[in-house]
């Protein structure tokens, strides 16, 4: 567009600055009016050069009147004029070659019609050149309009003829057969040879057709039927916004009774949905953030019964021709007494131009229906609305439109707030009821550091005062259709540009609890969630007059941002109806929802997840119970309330116990029954109960006799005192039974055993030192190693930890298998348990149990998995894509491992990060679902026995024994032992500052290539364990040249100055990626080594690449 726009031979066809010189400055012109265009359209050769562009808005070109009044603007001043703001756009400029200025116009105009059923009109004031496309509008005899200023209009039917639609003959046969046989083979595949010929001759009252005619031609056909399965649409389907598809009765039970029993209440399986936001386009549901599990399966368990006969037909068969599908048409006139038309879609089947019309009704989450339902009103054939600023008098219709909702006395009050108070011009009634007020210079700075907000918007074409935040959004459900042209009237009334609608977690007291209590409903999928940017963590102190504004460092409470602007309104996404199933809320399950519900321009409206406990990061930050688990570093609190994935993701909670792969189905909880197009496993691996050996220590037994058999998982009924603990929930619910039951008040002798030789042994210690239970008290066992690898790989740390725990007073006891627990006279509490040494066996008594010995996919993970004869090798086998033996199956992270066909059997998803891995798996189903043209690139021969290499760093931190803080960050692969590692020639160089037992041991690795893939930190005070994992990959140079200052004795401490200095800030930034790969193409170019000379002083562009940084963001701070 800049080589066009800078040319010499262009033409400026339609401009509000068409006497300015073509230079440079057009080209910013350009660039400003494609921001702000509700609608940009570029035209490309065969070549992809740009050959011509337009750029349409929705007020006028010439500031002739404010773009708020345009409408009676018109009206006033021009005859015959039919232009309404709904199918109204203006170009205010349009910019082609010379030689095919003409053409190039008229087919952008003609692309233009085809984007919307809606838009019918193009108006344009002055042009030249533009007869073939435009013509003029007739101006009234007592216009104000200055004769300087001509009209033009291209209306729709200009090129895309409108259709003649009339009841079906059989002579329309043969035209009607030439559409169906353009149709993919699945419906053909379905219907025989006659159908179309039966269904025009059967046509009765319950039975019509009808047909689209331009010309003589019938371009397009629709079947119609009124005998419609109400019934088996409401078992399946959420039909209360559409009452039931059925008409109104006195008899029908609408809300939950008063007093339900708690039968009626209790799902008996066992599981529990959740849906997410779009549930209920039109009807809001509350659930607090108090709300129990038995509370929400109460609200999912009653469903209305309406007693109405059915008010709706079907359509069941609709072809139309490709150059025709804008003027898709909509019969309701055929069928009198119903008001609802409905259509049922294959989920595979995109979403075509008719269906843009329709509402999707949402399924339930069990519902094994095989098709979408789309249902139509009658009344939403309207052609025109109005949308005004709100007064006191639109209450009583407000209340009307917001009575059925659970948040209508919030809205009601907000409503009479802003028409009382009057504190914003910018209410909306009518149709939809919205608050808008404008975001004032801090929250919008806040935006733009906090959140990857100009991935949308470049914020220096906008004004301050164009952003606005979105309060309240309500509509009726028959006009959902219409939701984006609500938010574009919104904006040109209120002069924004911009709209933000945060949703809070749960958690947050005083705010909205859950997405389902918005309500923002019904619009929140014309909105795209933006993704959060990671923070530095800054050290105020010494950055001084170089650290950020208070505006970008202070803490505030986290949410998820939506957001929406002028040229995104009109530009719809490819909505994805696509059963898409993940089985496990694990690192890599969460990464794979993450990265579908970022996709830029793909609506996901079928994501179920199944998981035992919900979606994690639903708890508020800063639990007690949170340090008993090791912490991936994959996603915190903050991260999970970011992405508020409950807005777009249905939540199943229990666990799968078994797929149907021919019915395509998951069983969960033994009777519930979710059905998938793609199924996605990410169960990963948890923690089991150890069988002990039953080894009798009375004959004095050893591990040498006793090792054969262990591990092995217990079957019998678990003690209530004993934990595995594999998430937060688990950890939870462990801490409060300690509180309750351990505490020194309690049981003052009590011992509680820590069972294991993972990591987690030693934060779970330290956790129940946190509690208050005496070290004393707490005994813990070190079963025999499987690898020569320790969970802390360093002798330094573990020499720390070792002391620690022995001024803690916490006994250790090394290499002891179990070999029995007893149960006293209690059969549901363990009260002793019995330890096998290489020596001889002891007893400890036990008041809880907790295990980290024996880690495993769990037991009915496998043997859902195997009884569906998917091929399970120790763990689920894969292939490199992500693949099993069952096509609709994917699976990835530790509960998968590589074909053997590979010669890989030690590499699994375990040795990579699971955050890169969750990515990955996403992106490989992108390929299947999205149907945007890509590229293609042939794959080099063997590659495909190849596994794919993943670079992502493995995280591991917590608080061990001691109250050390400890950070280890370590590069992808099979772990070996330290000291092994630093005897190999090639390791590459080691640098380390502090001592372990004092609480300031930073450690980093250097390999052969100067890069950095290792770090340990072990510190008695906090670290930002964000900012140390930037490092990771860094080349040693652009650290401030760490390994010349460290060779040079410059480097005392990493922790207090070197990694706290302002150069640092830039390697934390997160598009400083992005800046390294700008720097690198730009100093490979030719016109950089020729302004060079030939040579390039390495230390010299160090200096420009910091330097730079600081345009990155408003939040970068300057650097010395």
């Amino acid at each position: 567009l800049r080589s066009l726009l800078s040319g010499g031979s262009i033409s400026i066809l339609c401009t509000k600055f068409m006497l300015i010189e073509v230079s440079s400055s057009s080209a910013k012109l350009n660039c400003f009016y494609r921001e702000r265009a509700n609608l940009a359209l570029t035209l490309c050769n065969e070549k992809n050069g740009a050959i011509a562009h337009a750029v349409f808005l929705d007020y006028p070109n010439w500031n002739i009147t404010d773009q708020s009044d345009w409408e009676s603007f018109l009206h006033e001043n021009y005859i015959s004029n039919s232009c309404t703001p709904l199918n109204t756009l203006f170009m205010h400029l349009c910019v082609a070659k010379e030689e095919y200025a003409a053409e190039c116009t008229q087919e952008i105009v003609s692309f233009h019609n085809g984007v919307s059923l809606w838009l019918l009109t193009v108006l344009s004031f002055t042009g030249r050149d533009m007869e073939n496309v435009f013509e003029k509008m007739t101006i009234a005899p007592d216009s104000v309009v200055d004769n300087d200023f001509t009209l033009l209009v291209c209306p729709r039917h200009r090129h895309y003829p409108q259709l003649y639609v009339r009841k079906a003959r059989l002579e329309d046969h043969d035209d009607i057969r030439a559409l169906w046989t353009h149709q993919n083979e699945t419906l053909k595949g379905t219907c025989s040879e006659y159908f179309l010929a039966d269904l025009i001759e059967s046509q009765d009252e319950d039975n019509q057709a009808a047909v689209g005619e331009a010309g003589d031609t019938a371009v397009g056909f629709m079947s119609l039927c009124s005998q419609v399965n109400v019934s088996l649409l409401q078992e399946c389907f959420d039909l209360g916004p559409f009452h039931g598809l059925c008409k109104p009765h006195p008899e029908d039970i609408l809300k939950v009774p008063e007093e339900p029993s708690l039968q009626e209440g209790i799902c008996s399986s066992g599981a529990a949905t959740v849906p997410h936001a779009e549930l209920l386009p039109g009807d809001v549901k509350d659930f607090k953030g108090s709300a129990t599990l038995l509370e929400a399966e109460e609200k999912a368990a009653f469903r209305p019964v309406y007693k109405g006969a059915s008010n709706a037909f079907c359509i069941r068969l609709f072809l139309i021709d490709e150059k025709y599908e804008t003027r898709a048409f909509i019969v309701c006139n055929f069928l009198q007494d119903k008001d609802f038309c409905v259509i049922l879609v294959p989920h595979h089947v995109p979403e075509f131009f008719l269906i843009q019309s329709f509402v999707r009704a949402v399924p339930f989450c069990t519902s094994r229906f095989g098709q979408e339902l789309y249902v139509f009103h009658r009344a939403g054939l309207l052609t025109s609305f109005n949308v005004r600023s709100a007064t006191s008098n639109d209450l009583p219709g407000v209340q009307t439109l917001t009575e059925s909702l659970s948040l209508n006395e919030r809205i009601l009050n907000d409503f009479r707030i802003f028409t009382l108070v009057r504190r914003d011009p910018c209410k909306w009634s009518c149709l939809v009821a919205a608050d808008l007020h404008a975001l004032v210079f801090q929250h919008t700075e806040y935006i733009r550091s906090h959140y990857n907000i100009e991935a949308f918007i470049r914020f220096n074409h906008h004004k301050q005062e164009e952003h606005g935040h979105l309060c309240h959004f309500v509509l009726n459900p028959i006009f959902h259709h219409y939701t984006k042209y609500f938010l574009k009237e919104m904006l040109r009334l209120a002069h924004k540009s911009s709209l933000y609608y945060p949703i809070y977690p749960q958690y947050v007291e005083g705010k909205f609890q859950t997405p389902c209590a918005h309500s923002l409903t019904s619009a929140l999928h014309y909105m795209v969630p933006v993704r959060p940017r990671r923070q530095i963590v800054y050290p105020l102190e010494e950055l001084g007059i170089n650290a950020p504004s208070e505006q970008v460092s202070k803490d505030q409470l986290s949410y998820s941002l939506n957001h929406t602007n002028r040229k995104l309104v009109l530009e719809s996404k490819v909505c994805v109806n696509t059963r898409i199933v993940v089985v496990g809320a694990s690192d890599v399950g969460i990464s794979f929802l993450e990265t579908l519900v970022f996709w830029p321009h793909l609506q996901f409206n079928n994501l179920t997840l199944i998981s035992t406990h919900g979606l994690p990061g639903e708890d508020p930050p800063g639990s007690r119970h949170r340090g008993f688990l090791i912490n991936s570093h994959c996603f915190n609190d903050e991260d999970h309330a970011k992405m508020s994935l409950r807005s777009w993701v249905n939540v199943v909670v229990g666990k799968m116990t078994s797929i149907n792969r021919a019915a395509k189905y998951v069983v969960v909880s033994k009777e519930e029954k979710v059905p998938y197009d793609y199924l996605v496993l990410c169960a990963g691996q948890q923690y089991q109960v150890p069988s002990p050996t039953g080894a009798d220590i009375c004959k004095l037994p050893t591990n040498r006799e006793v090792l054969s058999g262990w591990p092995q998982r217990y079957t019998g009924k678990v003690p209530s005192n004993h934990f595995t603990l594999n998430d937060n929930q688990d950890c939870a619910k462990a801490a409060q039974w300690l509180r309750e039951n351990c505490s020194p008040f309690f049981l003052p002798s009590g011992n509680v055993i820590v069972y294991g030789n993972t990591v987690d042994i030693y934060t779970t210690v330290e956790a129940l030192l946190s509690l208050g239970i005496a070290g004393s008290r707490i005994h813990l066992v070190q079963p025999p190693l499987s690898s020569s690898v320790t969970c802390l790989n360093n002798n330094e740390l573990e020499g720390a930890v070792g002391q620690a725990l022995v001024e803690a007073g916490v006994s250790v006891h090394w290499d002891s298998i179990l070999a029995q627990w007893g149960t006293g006279d209690d059969p549901d509490l363990i009260t002793c348990a019995a330890f096998t040494t290489s020596t001889k066996p002891f007893q400890l008594q036990c008041s809880a149990f907790f295990s980290f010995a024996y880690r495993t996919v769990d037991y009915e993970t496998f043997k859902a998995i195997n009884d569906a004869c998917l091929v399970f090798d120790g763990r689920l086998v894969i292939n490199t894509e992500f693949c099993t033996n069952d096509v609709s199956i994917r699976a990835a992270g530790p509960l998968t491992k590589y074909s053997r066909r590979y010669y890989v059997d030690e590499w699994t998803h375990s040795n990579f990060s699971s955050k890169e891995i969750g990515f990955e798996l996403a992106a490989s189903m992108l390929s299947l679902l999205d149907l945007t043209p890509r590229p293609s690139s042939v794959a080099r021969e063997g590659t495909d026995r190849l596994i794919p290499t993943y670079k992502g760093c493995k995280i591991k931190g917590g608080v061990l024994p001691g109250g050390y803080h400890y950070l280890h960050i370590a590069k992808p692969g099979i772990p070996f032992r330290l000291d092994l590692e630093l005897a190999l020639c090639d390791h590459g160089m080691e640098i380390t500052t502090g001592e372990a037992r004092e609480g300031n041991y930073f450690r980093m690795h250097i390999n052969k290539y100067s890069m950095v893939d290792g770090i340990t930190c072990f510190s008695k005070e906090p670290f930002p364990v964000s900012n140390y994992i930037c490092l990771y990959g860094q080349h040693e140079r652009l650290l401030n040249d760490l390994c010349y200052r460290w060779n040079q004795g410059q480097i005392t401490d990493l922790y207090s100055r070197f990694f706290r200095e302002p150069w640092s800030m830039a390697i934390y930034h997160d598009q400083f990626i992005d800046l390294k790969e700008e720097l690198r193409q730009a100093l490979v170019s030719e016109q950089v080594r020729q302004a060079a000379g030939g040579h390039l002083h390495q230390r010299g562009n160090l200096s420009v690449l910091f330097t730079s940084v600081s345009a990155l963001s408003p939040q970068a701070p300057r650097f010395c």
